[in-house]
């Protein structure tokens, strides 16, 4: 099967899981939206993905993002940064992307907000929380949320719209699904101070339906969209 035919299969695939797990947990299947994950793909897989009728992609890797953006352009795209951010990297993220997912503490806040160009829109932000507090992983204290929320609100170029996390790969299910619940809880305690809040980013190809029904409002899949990546996980 040719490749754009197997991704258009996979796509119709992914777009049934998100239905079915949306009428399980008694939501409308608009109130979640599927982020492309892209890292390591070619250029050629994105531009598959957009003849399909994708929009969205995800990248972990600034140098490599910036790579396939200067090949495919940006108009028509919306291209969310979702990995760990170095600080030396923060011009770029702010001047080539319209999302990111992984902001988690005041150094790249500022750095962001302050290299955001005025005459771009607001970039997006979402806050990485650590929800099961691994120490080697990226993602803020979840008692850190309010102030690094307010510092968000300080910048004109930035605009809070959530929060973002990945659960600990050694999570049972049920422990995947307690985390993805402690998220909800902070997702909506944001939201009653935070009225522009609207996005909570968890789910991924392997945990999508739990994360849905507990109340993500945006996925990230890269495998069961794009098939298994020969180098990596």
């Amino acid at each position: 099967m040719p490749e754009s035919q197997s991704l258009k299969t996979r796509i119709g695939e992914l777009k049934e899981r998100i239905s079915e797990a949306c009428a399980s947990a008694d939501r409308d299947f608009e109130s979640v939206t599927l982020l492309a994950v892209s890292k390591t793909r070619p250029g050629g897989d994105i531009e598959i993905a957009l003849g399909a009728g994708i929009t969205r992609f995800g990248e972990n890797y600034v140098d490599e993002a910036a790579a396939k953006q200067d090949q495919l352009g940006r108009s028509g795209l919306e291209w969310h940064f979702i990995g760990p951010i170095q600080s030396n990297k923060t011009r770029t993220i702010a001047e080539r992307f319209d999302w990111v997912h992984s902001a988690d503490r005041a150094k790249v806040i500022r750095r962001l907000g302050e290299q955001r160009s005025h005459n771009q829109s607001p970039l997006n932000v979402l806050l990485q929380v650590n929800i099961d507090r691994e120490p080697q992983k990226a993602g803020c204290d979840p008692d850190d949320l309010e102030t690094l929320a307010a510092l968000v609100a300080e910048f004109p170029a930035l605009r809070l719209r959530g929060l973002m996390a990945i659960p600990s790969a050694d999570n049972s299910s049920e422990a995947t699904r307690a985390a993805f619940a402690a998220m909800r809880r902070l997702y909506q305690t944001l939201k009653s101070d935070q009225p522009g809040v609207d996005t909570l980013s968890m789910g991924m190809s392997g945990d999508l339906e739990a994360a849905i029904a507990e109340g993500s409002t945006m996925v990230r899949v890269g495998t069961a969209l794009f098939g298994p990546r020969a180098n990596a996980g």
